[in-house]
């Protein structure tokens, strides 16, 4: 008989906005725990934000998954993770993935979701939705993201602002993710398009060092960025 495997989001970073589902599951649905880091680390957020809520003993890996432009690296580092993961199913444990955030937003969950249903469809797959980065970031610096008719556009920047223009003519309201890459990139297409007194840069939201910043001109001097930082653009305004 198959396990489950269940992909829990863990929330943005703070641990106390994990879930109440997901402590739950974690305390007594789930046999073994796996958590994403990168390849160039052995350190996982995720993991460290639950730690205080797993049954002793129960055995989490952590699985390193590559960051590189290339494909095929990519590919093989979900392929082998995946399969980690399904010898833990076939045994009849019931799995828990761990991501940031929620699992279905700009996930490495989604990579692992498909692959496990590609090789066993008959498996069941649950997915317990977490807090968002974005949704953290607007509450941390009291800037709704969307009220009345407007609309809400979320764009990872992990490739570059290609799809900023494109976007600020559809939308009242972007969320930037994954800013870290490019940010002075980044930073000339939002002053190309008029929006730099429009945006809201949020870094590390919920944990040390927190960064809330909504003047355009200081960004420049921050440099690279941390992991975990977006922008928030209204193109009506920013709260005053």
């Amino acid at each position: 008989m198959l396990g489950k495997l269940y992909g829990i989001g863990v929330g943005p970073g703070d641990p106390e906005l994990l879930t109440i589902k997901a402590v739950k599951v974690l305390r007594e649905e789930v046999q073994h725990v796996f958590a994403a880091s990168s390849s160039k680390n052995d350190y996982s957020l995720a993991r460290s934000i639950v730690n205080g809520h797993l049954p002793a003993g129960t055995p989490v890996d952590q699985l390193a998954f590559s960051m590189s432009n290339n494909a095929e690296t990519r590919e093989g580092a979900w392929q082998t993770n995946c399969e980690s993961i399904i010898e833990v199913m076939r045994q009849g444990k019931n799995a828990a993935f761990l991501t940031l955030g929620d699992p279905l937003t700009f996930s490495t969950f989604i990579y692992i979701m498909r692959k496990v249903r590609a090789q066993l469809p008959e498996a069941a797959i649950k997915v317990i939705p977490g807090i968002t980065s974005f949704q953290a970031a607007a509450a941390c610096a009291n800037e709704p993201l969307a009220e009345g008719d407007e609309a809400m556009t979320i764009l990872s920047m992990a490739k570059g602002g290609r799809r900023l223009k494109e976007a600020a003519e559809l939308s009242d309201n972007l969320v930037l993710m994954k800013t870290y890459k490019r940010f002075p990139e980044i930073l000339s297409q939002i002053r190309e398009e008029g929006l730099d007194k429009h945006c809201c840069f949020v870094s590390r939201c919920g944990l040390e060092g927190e960064i809330v910043e909504r003047d355009f001109e200081k960004l420049a001097e921050i440099g690279q960025p941390h992991y975990l930082s977006l922008m928030i653009i209204k193109r009506n305004g920013l709260e005053k």
